[in-house]
């Protein structure tokens, strides 16, 4: 078993990690924030074209993560002044338990320190239990919340959670 963790530089990634978006998005997010949000986010946030915009303005840098050359999931960072910004994490589910996440986080955790952060910052939905509890286990702890408008109604309704590096 092999876990790589490629950056995403081609259209083929990009569009890779869109279809792992749109499919971990509406299997997961549905049950916190609903369909309709949920598919209003996919194609704001993590469409192809989205996504392309997003690197070509050196926004994000996204990643692969690949489990025996497989697309099992994706993340993108940004530095920002004195943080890493973790902006999304997702691992499809049938690959999460096997150790995907723990080689993300150290890769974050290490890309960090090589920019010399003092920290990293994520946002997390306030009912995605699940995941607070990952990032509590991490060392993460919640410093913050906020709910910010995205459009037609809808709201990003996160907890701001902080891990010294």
């Amino acid at each position: 078993m092999t876990i790589q963790i490629k950056k995403v530089e081609s259209k083929s990634d990009i569009q890779i990690v869109a279809q792992l978006a749109e499919s971990i998005w509406n299997e997961y997010f549905p049950k916190i924030i609903g369909q309709e949000q949920t598919q209003y986010m996919v194609s704001l946030f993590q469409s192809a074209n989205a996504i392309s915009a997003q690197i070509r303005m050196n926004e994000y840098s996204y990643y692969l993560l690949l489990h025996d050359s497989i697309p099992a999931g994706y993340f993108a960072v940004a530095v920002r002044e004195c943080e890493m910004f973790l902006s999304k994490i997702y691992i499809r589910s049938d690959f999460r338990g096997l150790g995907i996440s723990s080689k993300a986080f150290e890769f974050i955790e290490n890309e960090a320190r090589l920019c010399r952060l003092d920290r990293i910052r994520l946002t997390v939905n306030r009912g995605n239990d699940a995941s607070i509890n990952i990032y509590e286990h991490r060392g993460f702890k919640i410093v913050d919340q906020q709910k910010v408008d995205i459009g037609h109604g809808f709201y990003m309704d996160d907890y701001i959670m902080e891990k010294p590096v």
